[in-house]
């Protein structure tokens, strides 16, 4: 009969070996869940960050409340200048007007225009005109272009002889205006004028 000596230490050793893979599983666990915390953080965020811009550009934008073509050459039968009044829509955060792109598209062509900031009344070929209509709080949209309360009202005043170079709207033609705010919320205006402009002053476009 042969009797096999048990070596204690080779027992310490198999016990050292699997303390050692243990502590190994426990650290690569561990930076496992830091890293996926760390990217459901990030992720959080940007789905944050993204929602808010979503919600922005639905919400905070221009209403159009009437369009009107104010000046009329009866000579050409021709409207030279387009009147828009304007709010912000229900639930929006205040509007910039100041910072607000106008895209002017018709058949003749697609044109950006913005809102001179050092003389913001008045208009020009890549310009369009701001002007109070109401200003509960006195805020003075005149001067800031700035819609911060839901009764304010501001008249933007595009010169379409400005910027066409010299012609305007004619009986029957069209036009469409896009108001892009600073959040990227878009009102888009259809403009269309009536097929006889003869005898008026002015007109609802």
């Amino acid at each position: 009969m042969f009797t096999e000596n048990m070596n204690d230490d080779d027992r310490g050793q198999v016990g050292i070996g699997t303390l050692i893979v243990f502590i190994a599983m426990v650290l690569v666990a561990a930076i496992a869940a830091g890293v996926l915390i760390n990217t459901a953080g990030f992720l959080q965020s940007s789905a944050e960050e993204t929602g808010q811009q979503s919600s922005d550009q639905v919400t905070n934008r221009l209403e159009v409340v009437s369009a009107v073509g104010t000046t009329i050459d009866q000579d050409d039968n021709e409207v030279d200048k387009v009147r828009l009044t304007v709010k912000k829509a229900p639930g929006s955060a205040n509007i910039d007007i100041g910072s607000t792109i106008g895209q002017w598209v018709d058949s003749s062509g697609s044109y950006d225009l913005t809102v001179d900031e050092d003389n913001p009344g008045t208009t020009a070929s890549d310009h369009y005109s701001v002007e109070t209509v109401q200003d509960d709080d006195g805020s003075s949209i005149s001067s800031s272009q700035v819609l911060d309360e839901p009764a304010d009202r501001a008249a933007l005043t595009f010169d379409v002889t400005e910027i066409h170079g010299g012609s305007g709207l004619g009986e029957g033609e069209t036009a469409t205006l896009r108001l892009n705010t600073q959040s990227g919320g878009t009102s888009t205006a259809r403009l269309v004028v009536p097929e006889t402009l003869s005898g008026n002053s002015a007109v609802t476009l």
